[in-house]
């Protein structure tokens, strides 16, 4: 670990909004205005001092942590506050203040319970960037805690007519996924002859693979019900189809992604024994995951459920990349995370825009849409051509990526990746056949019986919430170099450390008939970085 200034920039970023948001109730605002503003103004600064702290005192070409913090938190309980990041974690915590800043813009004609809605939105964008931060793995587990409430309670105050349900089946999915978390992160604190709840030393200790089999089972299922993996995914739809715009912006943009870091994080780090032998099963899960969301997103008759099912879909493309063990697919795998957050944002925006003027999410109800809100059409069909993966978007380069993974890793048999990349394909037939059937029903054809003239077509302050997220998609789309270089070198790191394993297992005999590790050669970790970039920038 390395300390680059000593200014605790992440205790600050994490501090910041907590403490802005209890300044909330006392503020004298009868009508909800200086609420609005000031909850605003508190996400722009919050971004701004993410951009400052990191272009300033984060090292590209490091793989270790930095702006790392420790201090004695609750020493009777082995508890610290120990706080880092690294290429993992820089990109998806600037991810969470982009996402969030809008978010909280989009919500702008929340005029129930102002005061208590906003100061929601500054916890949960608190407890986000600690998640993403946390060192210790009691940390991890109490700021994962802290996260679900805000998001219960933003789902069953300002939801749809079913929004108990929905934030009950919520809460009730990922309380219980945590569990498994604490379960396996006391079982490794205290496995052995020394107990530590830091991750970096847990990464250290050697397991017995029985142990580590157990402990990333239960951090699979925690994780997996939060990325979703079927059949841990059905909350998501009942949450996205109840949850306010802003919410769904902050739920699929970037709490999804929370269980992929997680599974990155210590799944593949902490017990990378334990992944070399389940990486099969993970990759299997991922394809049942691109083909059921995707078949699950045509039988859909309310339109956010549809997009939240085209999530579970997209998210499998991230088991598949952390599956391949090669840094090209873990490379893959947060591109995809990063892409998916801003393409699902703007689309679940554009979602609760069409449900403003037409107070229903009911696809069979609307139609003809496309001249009655045109900029509303426009956006809506360029963020739906970015979840198809168009060339030229963001969704392109992630998904091809983890196929470049899939295809190039050395340590599964030719067989086993042909049917991988088969069966993801067609999951790739499937999501325009879907996207394109729901933008015709909405969008083209005859007007539905709610067509109404009045309709207001996408005001200013949409249409630059929208833009702002199709900036960085099309961006990324035309030059990922500008995301990829800011994890490479971490992902390279533990693909090497994978590598180590693989040899490891190799030389034991024990392994899964998917996995080809008898013919095993380790690959150039030092140039599959630059592979990646070459084919995405020919010009270099």
């Amino acid at each position: 670990m390395i300390m680059l200034t000593q200014i605790p920039w992440l205790t600050v970023l994490i501090a910041f909004p907590l403490v802005s948001a209890i300044a909330i109730p006392i503020l004298p605002d009868p009508n909800g205005k200086t609420t609005r503003w000031y909850a605003l103004s508190t996400a722009l600064i919050e971004l701004a001092l993410m951009v400052y702290a990191f272009w300033g005192n984060y090292t590209f070409s490091l793989a270790d942590l930095q702006l790392t913090e420790t201090y004695p938190w609750v020493p009777q309980i082995g508890l610290n506050w120990s706080l880092a990041v690294d290429g993992l974690s820089m990109p998806l915590i600037l991810l969470t203040g982009f996402i969030n800043a809008l978010a909280i813009f989009a919500a702008w004609n929340v005029t129930k319970k102002t005061k208590l809605f906003y100061c929601l939105m500054l916890v949960l964008l608190s407890a986000q960037i600690g998640v993403f931060a946390a060192q210790d793995m009691l940390l991890f587990f109490l700021m994962w805690e802290i996260e679900l409430i805000p998001v219960y309670l933003l789902i069953s105050i300002w939801g749809g007519p079913q929004r108990q349900y929905a934030a009950t089946k919520f809460i009730l999915y990922t309380a219980v996924g945590s569990i498994f978390i604490l379960v396996a992160g006391l079982a490794m604190a205290f496995y052995g002859d020394t107990t530590t709840f830091d991750m970096a030393a847990l990464a250290q200790k050697h397991y017995p693979l029985a142990f580590e089999m157990l402990s990333y089972i239960g951090l699979l299922i925690a994780f997996g019900v939060k990325l979703p993996i079927f059949p841990f995914h059905t909350w998501l739809p009942d949450a996205h189809g109840e949850a306010s715009a802003p919410v769904s912006m902050v739920l699929a943009g970037v709490l999804l992604k929370m269980g992929g870091y997680g599974l990155i994080r210590m799944n593949v780090q902490m017990l990378p024994h334990a992944h070399i032998h389940l990486a099969p099963i993970l990759a299997v899960l991922g394809v049942v995951n691109i083909v059921y969301g995707a078949l699950n997103a045509f039988s859909q008759a309310n339109l956010k459920r549809c997009l939240a099912c085209s999530s579970i879909s997209h998210m499998g493309f991230v088991l598949i990349g952390i599956a391949t063990l090669s840094n090209l697919g873990l490379n893959g795998a947060v591109l995809q995370m990063v892409s998916h957050g801003l393409i699902a944002a703007s689309l679940f925006f554009l979602a609760g825009i069409i449900y403003d003027r037409t107070h229903t999410l009911t696809i069979e109800k609307m139609g003809g849409m496309a001249k009655l809100m045109p900029t509303v059409f426009a956006l809506f069909t360029i963020s739906g051509m970015a979840s198809l993966a168009l060339p030229g978007m963001s969704g392109f380069v992630g998904e091809l990526t983890i196929f470049l993974g899939v295809a190039n890793t050395t340590v599964y048999t030719a067989s086993f990746k042909l049917m991988v990349i088969l069966l993801a394909a067609v999951g790739l037939i499937l999501t325009p056949i879907y996207l394109l059937s729901m933008l015709r029903r909405v969008f083209y054809g005859k007007a539905g019986d709610i067509a109404s003239s009045a309709w207001i077509d996408a005001q200013p302050r949409e249409v630059f919430i929208t833009i702002c997220l199709l900036l960085p998609i099309i961006g990324i789309g035309l030059y990922p170099k500008i995301v990829m270089q800011t994890y490479d070198v971490t992902t390279m790191a533990i693909a090497q450390n994978l590598e180590q394993e693989v040899t490891v297992v190799a030389q034991q005999g024990h392994f899964s008939s998917a996995l080809a590790l008898q013919e095993f050669h380790a690959p150039d970790l030092s140039t599959s970085g630059q592979k990646i970039m070459g084919v995405m920038n020919p010009a270099r």
